[in-house]
C-alpha cells in the first residue's frame, strides 16, 4: 500500500500562555497543501524503515512512522511490515511533514489490516504521537487550539491561489522556538480575521514565532520582503518555522531569486 502524507501550513499562530502540563496554548488555522512526501508499507518477514530523499537525522526506529507502527502494535495483532519514506517536506521548516508521515501510517495500518477504528479512535492514537498529528486523519482546514490537539472546522477555501514556499539553509527546532517565543493575549480572534480579505491579513494575522525570530534569523525578513515585493497577497512564516510562504494569484517564478541550497517550491492551492 503506497500513500502521499501531505504538509500543511499556518494560517497565523497565537501563543496565548504556558499551560500546567508544560505545553503552550495555541491558536492557529491549519491548511493542508498539496506538498507529499511518499509513504508505502508491505507485509515483511522483519519490520524496518527505509528512508530516501532528504536525509533524515537521528534514529531511524524514533521516526513517527515506527512510533505509529508501534503504537497500534501494542493493541492489535499487526504482522511485521517493510516501511519506505521517501523524504520530500524538509524537516524542522513548520510544514508538519513528520507529523503527516506519522497519522498516514495510522491511517493505512487501519485499512492495510482492517482495525476498523473510526477517525475519532484514529485521533486519539494520532495525539498520543503529537500534538499536530491528529489534524491529518481529517486533513480538512482547521482552527487549532489547546496545545494543537483540538480541532475545529473552518470555512476557508484558498482554491485558486497559488503558493511559493522558500525555506533557507537552516532549521529551527520546536525546542529552541519556544525559548525564545513570548506568550502574548491577541487583541482579536483569529477566526474572525480568517473571515476578512486575504488583502487585509497582513495587518491582522501574525505568527508569533516569527516575530520572536526577527533579530536572530534575519534572513527569514529578506526572504517574506521578496515575496511581497513579488506581489504576495500574504506573506509570513508558517508553524515554528524555519519555512516562509506567499500566497499569490498567479505564479510569480522567484525560485532564481533565492540562493541554491535553499528549498523552493511553488504550486496550486
Amino acid at each position: 500500500m503506497i500513500s502521499f502524507p501531505n504538509a500543511k501550513i499556518n494560517l497565523g499562530l497565537e501563543v496565548i500562555g504556558k499551560r500546567p502540563d508544560g505545553y503552550h496554548s495555541l491558536s492557529s488555522c491549519f491548511y493542508p497543501i498539496p506538498l507529499f512526501d511518499v509513504l508505502e508499507i508491505v507485509e515483511s518477514g522483519k519490520t524496518d524503515l527505509q528512508i530516501s530523499g532528504l536525509p533524515i537525522a537521528g534514529d531511524p526506529k524514533q521516526n513517527l512512522v515506527m512510533k505509529a507502527y508501534q503504537l497500534l502494535k501494542k493493541d492489535f495483532n499487526l504482522p511485521n511490515i517493510n516501511i519506505h519514506l521517501h523524504k520530500v517536506i524538509p524537516m524542522e521548516a513548520g510544514l508538519g511533514g513528520g507529523s503527516s508521515d506519522g497519522a498516514y501510517m495510522l491511517t493505512m495500518l487501519n485499512e492495510l489490516f482492517e482495525l476498523f477504528l473510526d477517525d475519532i479512535i484514529l485521533e486519539n492514537y494520532a495525539s498520543i504521537l503529537g500534538s499536530d498529528c491528529p489534524f491529518f486523519i481529517n486533513n480538512q482546514p482547521a482552527l487549532v487550539t489547546g496545545r494543537g490537539e483540538q480541532l475545529n472546522p473552518v470555512e476557508i477555501n484558498l482554491t485558486g491561489y497559488h503558493l511559493v514556499i522558500v525555506k533557507p539553509d537552516f532549521a529551527i527546532s520546536t525546542k529552541e522556538a519556544y525559548k525564545l517565543v513570548k506568550p502574548r493575549i491577541p487583541g482579536s480572534s483569529l477566526n474572525d480575521s480568517l473571515t476578512q480579505a486575504i488583502t487585509e491579513w497582513p495587518t491582522m494575522i501574525k505568527n508569533d514565532f516569527e516575530i520572536a525570530f526577527t533579530d536572530r534569523f534575519p534572513d527569514l525578513i529578506k526572504i517574506k520582503k521578496v515575496l511581497y515585493d513579488n506581489g504576495a497577497l500574504y506573506a509570513s512564516m508558517t508553524g515554528s518555522g524555519s519555512a516562509m510562504y506567499g500566497i499569490f494569484t498567479a505564479i510569480p517564478g522567484l525560485e532564481e531569486m533565492f540562493p541554491a541550497e535553499y528549498f523552493y517550491w511553488s504550486g496550486n492551492l
